[in-house]
């Protein structure tokens, strides 16, 4: 106690506050997008949480007075706190603040403030508590009243918890913008890669140039002219342990490079060895999958992947190298126009997309020098490499910023940002009135508040 900011006193949720669950929400009661009484669901508490502020005003269905009273739910009033009580970790731990009064369903929980509690302060309070640690099932996780209600809460004189929430309020939406700016390069630098891409593949990275015309020494020709070998990969049945040999498959295809952590194995002949066994400078590309944005997918074979066979969803593509260079030719299969011309033509209504050899070999292949096409992948892998280096800075200020919106939080609970005022209403004597004024209340009256009575 003697630890504590002047004027603060320790307590519990429950000695300051009301939590309530949900209410049933029968599917016949569903499907109003307008009404008297928003019903919040899980869903709308975490798109509230997306909202400036956190604030919930509005749901995807609403019920009449009279259905709200028929379903005897507790109406929560503006100014309570909502969260899920059942689900993972990540919604058990999503907070929306009410700016309409309304029901919820019975997946959702809410605390609203006594009197004198203010209930932003509260709302800010709860985004810091790991509710997800109280979860009592693994199949499904759910959280109970009485745990939420034990929390313990260093509380503020009243005055102190409203500067506190407004503080709160003001730097975290700040806190905001900055996330919402620096969560938006990644899209940024996508779009960067596609052009990057567009370019080199149409001489512009290379040359000064504005006009439609290929440069001087292109060639526009049917990619089957420059493949040497074009192979699906096995069908053979792989696992983790299933033999000597690894054989990559659709998840080994990473954004720019083969990734070798999900890797399975099996045996295979000495026949099949030989025509399935990759090389360097390979190019694989998957071949059928359920997401377009995936057919045709690409990724060079280097060292490390040398002597792995590849599964049948796979295609290898085996060029000549004395006309083309395996990474220019990755990087024209994954421009922007090339990757329109695989995607119309593996687009399916059936559920799987999918594109075959010929299909492959009848691409038109932009064919620049064998100078030149070095010159662009020096660029791209530059360029690239630029994007790479601003997309790991990209991650390490989100982290920064993650820890920045708790820093926050820790110091507003522990009495570190704002300044204590020796005139302002001790903690301990709103707690008395509170306990006051709870034990003077009608017992029936207490807990719940009904669609009737308004």
């Amino acid at each position: 106690m003697s630890d504590l900011p002047r004027g603060w006193h320790i307590t519990s949720l429950g000695k300051i506050g009301l939590i309530q669950s949900g209410v049933g929400f029968p599917n016949e009661a569903q499907g109003l997008t307008s009404g008297d009484y928003p019903v919040y669901k899980v869903g709308d508490v975490s798109r509230g949480v997306l909202q400036a502020k956190g604030n919930l005003k509005s749901a995807n269905n609403y019920v009449s007075k009279e259905t709200a009273a028929s379903l005897k739910g507790y109406i929560f009033p503006s100014g309570s706190t909502l969260f899920a009580k059942i689900g993972e970790a990540l919604k058990l731990n999503r907070r929306a603040f009410v700016l309409r009064e309304g029901l919820a369903d019975n997946n959702v929980m809410g605390y609203k403030a006594e009197s004198g509690v203010s209930d932003r302060f509260i709302y800010h309070y709860l985004r810091t508590q790991d509710l997800a640690a109280f979860s009592r099932s693994t199949t499904v996780p759910s959280i109970r009243k009485g745990d939420v209600e034990e929390l313990v809460v260093l509380l503020p004189p009243a005055d102190e918890q409203t500067r506190i929430a407004a503080k709160l309020d003001e730097l975290l939406a700040q806190v905001d913008i900055l996330k919402a700016r620096i969560d938006g390069i990644p899209a940024l630098l996508k779009r960067f890669r596609q052009s990057v891409l567009a370019a080199a593949v149409s001489g512009r990275l290379t040359e000064s140039r504005e006009e439609s015309d290929l440069p001087s020494g292109w060639q526009l020709v049917d990619f089957s002219s420059v493949i040497i070998d074009l192979r699906y990969g096995t069908a053979q049945k792989c696992d983790y342990n299933g033999g000597s040999i690894g054989v990559l498959r659709i998840p080994n295809i990473g954004e720019n490079c083969i990734n070798l952590n999900d890797l399975k194995f099996s045996d295979f002949s000495l026949n099949e060895i030989n025509k399935l066994s990759l090389k360097k400078g390979d190019v694989l590309l998957i071949r059928s999958n359920g997401s377009v944005e995936l057919v045709g997918k690409s990724a060079m074979v280097g060292p490390r992947e040398e002597g792995l066979l590849f599964a049948g969803y796979l295609i290898r593509v085996r060029l000549n190298t004395e006309k083309v260079i395996p990474e220019y030719v990755n990087y024209w299969l994954k421009s922007p126009a090339v990757r329109q011309v695989i995607e119309m033509t593996a687009r399916s209504t059936s559920g799987v997309n999918n594109i075959n050899s010929e299909e492959i070999k009848s691409l038109i292949f932009t064919m620049p020098p064998l100078p030149e096409q070095s010159e662009i992948v020096r660029r791209v892998e530059q360029l690239f490499t630029f994007a790479d280096q601003l997309e790991a800075r990209v991650k390490a200020a989100q982290a920064r910023i993650d820890r920045l919106t708790q820093s926050i939080l820790a110091k507003a609970f522990c009495g570190e940002l704002v300044p204590q005022d020796p005139n302002d209403e001790p903690a301990s004597v709103l707690l008395e009135r509170i306990k006051t004024q709870r034990a003077a209340a009608p017992k029936a009256k207490r807990g719940r508040r009904s669609a009737i009575a308004d």
